[in-house]
């Protein structure tokens, strides 16, 4: 080989490294926190895991190809939140779902700056998480999914599933800082519909466990249980703890009457984490989170399980039946 031909064989390999090198690179690794409300074995984290995960592999962004997750569970309350906020951050995630109250509130004291998508938060004006529903504003939007004004609707369809109910027991976390927000709008309809709205506060298992057993010594008494991190980690002992003590019970979410709780009325959570991967691979692209509008649920869906109704001795009239959008016999 000629020493000219053997320079231009060497130099034209030579060039083609670089290029060669290039595609073989694989993608740039993105990095998203997830702080859940529930704990890890719950079967509603696994479902809400998956919604995401489906979410963003649909936009390309792949868990062990081109995305890391890192999730945290049980955010029960503000000191836990703080804790696994600390923790979550030293692993630098550019964004961060967060998914109660005090998930958000820890992420927004602890970096004002990080992206935070919250889901299934309900009242984030109210509660002060952002500025305004169309213009979040700051670092932070993301998925509503119950406003105030349904803690009548509870009632009035509680009061229709079991119509011998004159008391109704609201419980709630006060940690979570939304249940009088409920509270409120449940005691105006109580006029209307003839029922006694009476607030129980807990803040442990046994303060669920005892007032309920108080709760089920009182003729016709019910129970209304709205969405906050405590009675979410624990509804699967408020289910029990409900049908021990023969009591008419109505939940937020779907989840809980498939569980064997009596009926719920309320949004979908975990398609709001589907869609949630909609805003996280936007701002993975550039887009500034208080520029997305906070979003509010759109259809919610009735339940009744006709099953532990039979077995709570209620005999639900079949006007209220035909309006359910779901009846688990």
């Amino acid at each position: 080989m000629r020493r000219r031909e053997f320079i231009t064989l060497v130099g034209g390999v030579a060039a083609a490294w670089p290029l060669a090198t290039r595609a073989q690179q694989p993608e740039t690794m993105r990095r998203v926190g997830v702080l859940i409300a529930l704990s890890k074995d719950d079967p509603q984290s696994g479902a809400r895991v998956t919604a995401l995960q489906q979410g963003l592999g649909e936009l390309g962004l792949i868990v062990g190809h081109n995305l890391q997750i890192d999730y945290r569970f049980g955010i029960s309350d503000d000191e836990v939140a703080r804790a696994a906020t600390v923790d979550l951050l030293r692993l630098r995630p550019e964004v961060v779902i967060a998914n109660s109250p005090p998930a958000v509130r820890a992420v927004q004291a602890a970096d004002r700056t990080i992206p935070i998508v919250f889901v299934s938060v309900s009242e984030p004006l109210a509660l002060g998480l952002v500025a305004s529903l169309a213009h979040p504003g700051g670092n932070t939007t993301g998925f509503t999914n119950l406003e105030s004004s349904l803690g009548g609707k509870w009632l009035e369809l509680l009061k229709e599933i079991a119509p011998p109910l004159e008391r109704a027991a609201f419980m709630f976390s006060p940690k979570g800082g939304i249940g009088p927000l409920f509270v409120g709008s449940a005691q105006e309809a109580a006029r209307r519909v003839g029922v006694e709205v009476v607030a129980v506060p807990v803040h442990t298992p046994a303060e669920i466990e005892a007032e309920m057993a108080n709760l089920g010594r009182q003729p016709s008494s019910g129970l209304i249980v709205p969405p906050d991190t405590l009675t979410a980690q624990h509804n699967r002992l408020i289910v029990q703890l409900a049908a021990g003590n023969r009591l008419p019970a109505i939940y937020a979410f779907r989840y809980v009457p498939i569980a064997g709780g009596l009926a719920s009325y309320g949004p979908d959570v975990v398609d709001q984490f589907r869609r949630a991967a909609a805003y996280v691979a936007r701002i993975l692209q550039g887009e500034k989170a208080g520029d997305l509008p906070v979003q509010q649920p759109t259809k919610f869906e009735f339940v009744i399980n006709l099953k532990t109704a039979k077995a709570l001795g209620i005999e639900i009239p079949s006007r209220v039946l035909t309006h359910a959008d779901e009846v688990i016999e």
